[in-house]
């Protein structure tokens, strides 16, 4: 089950990832949890500055399947929410690396990242945890 992770990328347990640019962290979901979730029909995003901590909900997604939490890789506020995605939540299904990220958090502790996984532990912990 060979999945495409981009290497730029790092990655949550909870299948969010995260885009490095400077202090900012681009965050959106991964291919896993698109599939895993199916057709995704709504998104609750956050709104620009709102604070997070790691690990705090950072939004909510519907699909035909399930309702999900996001939760933020890092801790940080937000300086830019991605409002296409909030009106066309289908984005996430056909493209969640580029188009379908959600929201871009500017870091409030950069060192983080550095607790986030890469593609590869990303792509083993699939692997290990598939049954």
């Amino acid at each position: 089950m060979s999945k495409d992770y981009p290497n730029d990328l790092r990655y949550t347990n909870d299948h969010e990832w995260v885009r490095i640019n400077g202090k900012i962290a681009t965050v959106g979901i991964t291919a896993y949890a698109v599939e895993q979730l199916g057709d995704i029909t709504l998104i609750d995003l956050p709104k620009e500055g709102e604070k997070f901590a790691r690990g705090a909900q950072l939004a909510t997604v519907e699909s035909v399947k399930a309702v999900s939490d996001i939760y933020a890789p890092v801790s940080g506020s937000v300086v830019k929410v991605n409002v296409p995605v909030g009106d066309s939540p289908e984005m996430l299904n056909e493209d969640c690396y580029d188009e379908g990220w959600i929201v871009e958090l500017e870091m409030s502790n950069p060192s983080e990242v550095d607790q986030l996984m890469t593609s590869a532990q990303y792509e083993k912990e699939l692997s290990d945890n598939a049954h």
